[in-house]
């Protein structure tokens, strides 16, 4: 869990609180903790109160964005921060067209893996 930039901050559109994940996934916020822990979504500390939130775009149709875990693994394992991480997910990119979060959404996933194991070279 970390803070991020106003820069960073202003990229994501929309964002969940834990409980909201809970809800929307019909799991314990306790699962939702352990999601975070095991990197499978980004959560990040935000507002007057620093409420742990995660995008909204990481969860659809009662689940995790499939392919959202590995392609976490692949930017962490390239030496990302979950800030960085964040700020390329959120990044418009010309050549999928749109975000690789939104790519995600749509199901391009391979896309985006192929754009992240690319940033390892």
């Amino acid at each position: 869990m970390t803070e991020i930039d106003a820069k960073t901050d202003a990229l994501i559109p929309a964002w969940l609180t834990l409980p909201d994940i809970a809800e929307e996934l019909d799991i314990e916020v306790t699962r939702v903790r352990q999601l975070v822990r095991e990197g499978q979504v980004i959560a990040v500390r935000r507002g007057e109160n620093r409420v742990l939130q995660v995008p909204a775009a990481f969860i659809g149709e009662g689940k995790v964005v499939r392919g959202l875990a590995g392609t976490l693994t692949l930017l962490r394992d390239d030496g990302f921060t979950d800030e960085e991480m964040l700020e390329w997910l959120f990044t418009p990119d010309d050549s999928l067209p749109g975000t690789p979060a939104q790519a995600l959404r749509e199901n391009r996933g391979t896309e985006v893996k192929r754009r992240a194991q690319a940033l390892a070279v």
